[in-house]
């Protein structure tokens, strides 16, 4: 080749020459022209391998000159309602309103007898956790999609790539509460308080915010949210132990003061990667190797999100990292703002639905549902604190398939939203939630909306506390890691900080940041290397003459059987590496004389070991359960029809208390005919009752003549037979089905005095 052709030239000319076809190509079984054909297709297939590359770095720097950049479905218009840079303790966060496109229109199932315009608003809100916003709308089929197709107006909480300087966690959260204001103002007529979504670390940020102003909250949902950060399985969970294994949080501080007051959220996004090597350094680009043809558009949406790094203020990420990731704090009461008030989960009314998966290996099921069993010792404890708390688990789907897998957003999420009343509806409880295929053998099908079925079975904090296993010695070890990450914390401070931060400038933070191992491969590789142009060319080239060869060739199997031996290689390698950090962990903090040091008490000390993760009871807390009690007696009798309906109704069911859209479809026709009131005004309803009968259940059915006693006959008469008709939908044992027939005789009862009391008052007016 001549010296003065461009380097294009030579990829050009390499691949049109192993694109040419050879004398014995077409000799079938001849395993040289497999060889050949299998060479070509690995050379065009790495040089459209780099051309897609070459877009990813052209994406990644297009991303950083974006204004607001977001992974949003480019065809989801948006409309900011409030920008937090505007608000009195300013944020780089903003509220948007989700502007549906014309052919995503509300399903006709869900909205069909609604009125769009009196729908609950649902709020999405992004996780920032070192990546940039937009992961709940990344798809049509996601949690924005669900709530759109639903006929529900959607709202999403997004951020911007640098934070307002100074802003701080508890800011955040005042911000979310005046956003969920200004929601709540834009629609009166909702029949309940907005509906918010919490993915990952928005999860436990929603429920703080929900902690510090329950008011403004309908049903919360919480997808892969860790938030008891000790809880985990013994050789499955290795994250847990990362504070514990730097020396707490100094390394935090250090990272902070090194960014001149801001964290790099690739750090965050490095920890991810670490967690599972054969993905990060062989699978996710082998995969694009090996499906060139079909894999670059998905991979290059996705690496839009993952490459998206965002900063967070230094002091932001070490009061996260201090109280969460290491301390622990929030399952414990022990956060308090500077406002006074003490973030404790028990201050939530709201249901709130948590989902997780068993195949999340960054919020696996113990970190997400760890702190029901911290929070309440047992079932009569959380319902002293009339909280209702629904939890969903799936068997495989990872951390992102959470909120970002179509399948998720087409199942699960969808049977949250179109079913989130029904949820709303629920008394105080523990309840786990089913989602299964509508078929046509389904019972009662004209009432399910959608393809799924979803039901709610109630559950105990022992079912809870099987799947979180909790382990006291474990969270000796936890505590003891908490106290020694202090202890250095504050040694940093005294001796290392004021150095670093007198020799950090703008420059060298900006410089740093620029070198870091993910955001250098972004970096290196785009349309502003010397070589890509020629990459581009080439690229071009190779697919006008593509030649990709069958899935049988004996080469494309060795490449498979290689590829699988390095996962596996690199498998072995995270699995003895885990195994080792889990040993150190534990024979470090799990040394008696260290424990010691952390002025924990003996490990004979029971009492004194329960006080390390259970928060206690307030005085105040405990007089306000006893006041409730006392008010539900004096209410036994209060009442009409409506609450006479309701209290039969879970009567029946309250030893199983299954629930399905099904009943509550049902349920709600039946409402229509008693009362105009509402969705609202039902779910008191609904709540009173429930709690009436865990009271006193035999005090409750016994006050039904008198609920009954001002009604009409013949509107006793129809709730009868919509009771018997709710019951039975679901099979009945012989205890319920004698309990049915005990709450059918008092309303046969009462409606045959009702027509006897007519009928001689009409005679005596005759006489």
């Amino acid at each position: 080749m001549n010296q003065s052709q461009p380097v294009s030239a030579l990829f050009t000319a390499s691949s049109d020459t192993f694109t040419q076809p050879m004398p014995f190509a077409s000799m079938p079984g001849n395993l040289i022209a497999q060889g050949y054909a299998y060479a070509v297709d690995a050379w065009q297939r790495s040089v459209l391998f780099a051309d897609v590359m070459r877009e990813r770095g052209n994406q990644y720097q297009a991303h950083l000159q974006e204004r607001v950049p977001n992974v949003l479905d480019t065809e989801f218009g948006t409309e900011l309602v409030v920008d937090g840079r505007t608000l009195p303790r300013p944020v780089n966060y903003g509220l948007v309103r989700i502007l549906p496109p014309d052919d995503l229109k509300p399903d006709r199932d869900f909205v069909e007898g609604s009125d769009p315009g009196r729908l609950r608003p649902f709020v999405v809100v992004d996780p920032r956790a070192g990546h940039g916003p937009g992961i709940g709308g990344f798809k049509r089929d996601s949690e924005i999609g669900a709530a759109l197709r639903a006929g529900h107006p959607c709202y999403f909480i997004g951020f911007l790539p640098d934070p307002v300087p100074g802003q701080t966690v508890e800011d955040v959260m005042h911000a979310e509460a005046a956003f969920l204001e200004k929601v709540i103002e834009l629609h009166p007529h909702s029949p309940g308080k907005p509906a918010v979504i919490g993915n990952c670390q928005a999860g436990w940020q929603v429920l703080m915010t929900a902690s510090m102003r329950p008011e403004l909250f309908g049903p919360i949902v919480v997808a892969g949210a860790p938030v008891s950060y000790w809880a985990g399985w013994r050789g499955k969970n290795p994250m847990r132990y990362s504070g514990g294994m730097l020396g707490g949080s100094w390394l935090t501080a250090l990272t902070g003061d090194l960014g001149d007051g801001r964290f790099d959220g690739a750090w965050l996004v490095q920890n991810f990667e670490n967690l599972n090597p054969a993905n990060t350094l062989w699978t996710k680009q082998y995969n694009l190797y090996a499906n060139i043809d079909s894999e670059g558009s998905r991979y290059l949406g996705f690496e839009k999100y993952w490459g998206g790094h965002v900063f967070l203020n230094a002091g932001e990420m070490q009061y996260i990292v201090d109280n969460l990731f290491v301390g622990n704090r929030f399952v414990c009461g022990e956060i308090v703002t500077s406002d006074g008030v003490r973030l404790d989960l028990r201050n939530i009314r709201s249901p709130i639905v948590v989902f997780c998966s068993y195949g999340d290996n960054i919020t696996p099921p113990p970190q997400a549902l760890g702190w029901i069993t911290d929070l309440y010792r047992d079932d009569a404890d959380l319902l002293g604190h009339d909280q209702t708390i629904v939890y969903a688990t799936h068997d495989s789907i990872g951390h992102l398939g959470i909120f970002v897998s179509s399948s998720t957003g087409k199942k699960e999420h969808r049977e949250f939203v179109s079913n989130i009343d029904l949820i709303d509806l629920l008394p105080s409880g523990l309840y786990e939630a089913h989602i299964g295929a509508k078929t046509k053998e389904t019972p009662h099908a004209d009432l399910v909306q959608g393809q799924y079925v979803l039901s709610i079975s109630p559950r105990t904090v022992a079912d809870v506390r099987e799947i979180v296993q909790p382990d006291p010695e474990s969270d000796r070890r936890f505590a003891t890691a908490a106290y020694i990450s202090r202890f250095n914390l504050g040694l940093y401070r005294s001796f290392l900080q004021p150095w670093v931060r007198a020799t950090t400038t703008p420059w060298t933070s900006d410089f740093s940041s620029k070198l870091h191992p993910l955001r250098i491969t972004y970096e290196l590789w785009s349309d502003r290397n010397p070589f890509a142009s020629s990459v581009a060319q080439a690229a071009e080239s190779v697919k006008a003459a593509r030649a990709p060869v069958a899935a049988d060739n004996p080469f494309m199997q060795m490449q498979t059987v290689m590829s699988n031996a390095i996962v596996a290689s690199f498998d072995f390698y995270r699995d003895m590496r885990d195994a080792a950090v889990e040993q150190l962990f534990e024979t470090v903090y799990g040394a008696p004389w260290l424990q010691a040091f952390a002025g924990l008490p003996p490990q004979s000390d029971s009492a004194a070991n329960a006080a390390l993760t259970e928060p206690g009871d307030t005085e105040e807390r405990e007089a306000s359960i006893v006041a409730e009690h006392e008010r539900l007696r004096h209410d036994m009798t209060e009442g009409g029809l409506i609450e006479a309906s309701v209290r039969a109704l879970l009567y029946v069911r309250r030893t199983h208390g299954e629930a399905d859209e099904r009943r509550f479809n049902l349920a709600r026709e039946m409402l229509s005919k008693l009362s105009d009131d509402g969705i609202l005004s039902f779910k008191h309803v609904v709540r009173e009752q429930a709690a009436l009968l865990r009271l006193d259940s035999e005090a409750a059915i016994g006050a039904l003549p008198g609920l009954l006693s001002s009604a009409p006959p013949d509107n006793i008469r129809n709730a009868a037979r919509d009771i018997d008709k709710l019951s039975t939908m679901l099979p009945l044992d012989d205890s319920e089905r004698a309990d049915l027939a005990r709450v059918l005789t008092i309303f046969e009862s009462a409606s045959k005095k009702k027509t006897t009391r007519r009928a001689e008052s009409a005679r005596q007016q005759v006489e």
